[in-house]
């Protein structure tokens, strides 16, 4: 049986696509496109002690983040688990007004109609 864990360029380019979506939301502080870029049942935990499912609670969490906030990501690592399911990992910076915070982000993407979306969303710091 032949393994469908894939790593290439595709899964890469995939990946960051949709973290350049999810940035570009974030730069331009529209909480609809950020929302859009993860699924309705997404997983999502950032900072917040307990994680949270959904658009909403994308859209009540970046909400409360400050103004001029950006975002820089490296995808450090991307493969393909399943058709249309992937798994990447990031090198992330968000760039707030007092001070940068360095992260590791990893996602499970999802892809349905030809369009990538997170279904899974987890922050950790890093030095």
């Amino acid at each position: 049986m032949t393994s469908p864990d894939v790593t290439g360029p595709d899964i890469s380019t995939a990946v960051s696509a949709l973290l350049d979506r999810w940035a570009d939301g974030i730069r331009r502080r529209d909480l609809d496109q950020i929302a859009a870029q993860f699924t309705e049942d997404a997983l999502f935990q950032g900072f917040d002690p307990e994680p949270a499912f959904g658009r909403a609670a994308v859209v009540a969490y970046y909400g409360k983040q400050p103004p001029g906030l950006t975002v820089e990501h490296t995808v450090l690592h991307a493969r393909e688990l399943a058709p249309g399911v992937a798994v990447g990992y990031a090198a992330v910076t968000f760039h707030r007004p007092d001070q940068p915070v360095r992260v590791y982000l990893t996602v499970v993407a999802v892809e349905a109609d030809g369009v990538w979306l997170l279904r899974h969303y987890h922050v950790s710091r890093r030095s």
